[in-house]
This record gives C-alpha cells, sequence and structure tokens, in this order.
C-alpha cells in the first residue's frame, strides 16, 4: 500500500472539493465530528456504536467520534479534537487533521461540522463505555462497494434509502450522509478510485 498517494488523495477530496456550508448559527447548536482514517493492511475508517442508553436519542447509533462544543472550545476543530481524547483516548498529538468537508444538520437542530484525519494508531483506544458500545475499523475498500452497489455515486438518494450495512450493524441518519459525502468526494479523485480498486 502506498499510503502517500492515499493521504494526498485524501488531502485533495477534502481540501480541493465542494463541501456543504455553515447554516444560520441562530438556529444550529454547533456539534463536529472526526472521520479518522486507519492504515493497517488496507486503509480503514474508525467509527463508534453508541451505547444503549434508555431515553439517549441515539443509542445504538453509528457515528463517527465526536460531540457539542463547549465555551473552552476555541473552534469545531477543537471540539473534534478533545472529544476523540476524551471519548477514544486518541490524543491530538496523534491525529493529523486534514481539514473540514462541510456541515450536516440534524433534524434536532445540531449543525455538524466534519472534518478528516489520519491517526498514527499510538494511543491504545479506551472508550468511554457510559457513551460507546463498540468501536470498528471498517475498510474504506468496503465502504466504496457498498456506495457503488446501490449507485449512490450516480444519483444522490433520499434519506430513507441511505444506508450502509456492515456485519450487524447498519450507518444511517446524519452519519450517513457525512459517510456519504466523504466517499463522493474520494470517488471524484480518479487517481484515488484507481488505488482503491487495486
Amino acid at each position: 500500500m502506498d499510503k502517500n498517494k492515499y493521504i494526498d488523495g485524501i488531502r485533495k477530496a477534502v481540501q480541493h472539493n465542494s463541501h456543504p456550508g455553515v447554516p444560520d448559527y441562530d438556529l444550529f447548536q454547533a456539534t463536529s465530528v472526526m472521520a479518522l482514517f486507519v492504515f493497517n493492511n488496507e486503509i480503514e475508517l474508525l467509527f463508534i456504536q453508541k451505547a444503549d442508553v434508555k431515553g439517549y436519542p441515539w443509542a445504538n447509533q453509528m457515528a463517527f467520534p465526536g460531540g457539542h462544543k463547549d465555551k473552552t472550545d476555541l473552534s469545531t476543530r477543537d471540539t473534534a479534537l478533545r472529544e476523540l481524547a476524551e471519548e477514544m483516548g486518541i490524543v491530538q498529538e496523534n491525529v493529523e487533521v486534514i481539514g473540514s468537508f462541510g456541515h450536516f444538520q440534524t433534524i434536532n437542530s445540531k449543525d455538524i461540522e466534519a472534518f478528516a484525519g489520519i491517526w498514527n494508531q499510538k494511543d491504545v483506544i479506551r472508550h468511554d463505555a457510559a457513551e460507546i458500545s463498540r468501536v470498528f475499523k471498517i475498510p474504506l475498500k468496503y465502504l466504496i462497494g457498498v456506495h457503488k452497489k446501490k449507485d449512490f455515486h450516480l444519483h444522490k438518494p433520499n434519506i430513507m434509502q441511505l444506508t450502509y450495512p456492515y456485519e450487524d450493524v447498519v450507518i444511517w441518519g446524519v452519519t450517513a450522509k457525512i459517510l456519504y459525502h466523504l466517499l463522493d468526494s474520494l470517488l471524484q479523485n480518479a487517481d484515488f478510485v484507481s488505488l482503491c480498486t487495486k
């Protein structure tokens, strides 16, 4: 695997493509997530499954690590890095932040700014069991395969159609919207697509 070529493709997709813009912040609460790329035998994306807590609106849902911006955060980028450390034990020094790939709104008035990063895996994941039940490293090639099998690369699906099943879980809702946009951005880079199909 040519890691540098993959990273260059991710950087181009994030930094040079058009992404969903900032909404009216009078209406939305600022939150952020970090889509972390992990390099093992193949490139993977890190996901969490929210804990099964009664009354928790996101119980059992698949998500990227992240959370609400608080008063100590200077930016939503800082929020994403703080949440990574608090939820996962992944410290800022071990993450190369590539940049933001847009804003995504939820039905309960949250605005999620999504960031892409590369994790060097020098941390041992210690997730907060009160918030997270499981951690998944899902192969990017698999996610691209689902994206293409469902013809998402040919047309934008509605929110009910937009799902990415994996093993015994399903990525849906706003996380699926974020993933769709990330994959769509990556697939606009012909060199990156070539790498993923080898």
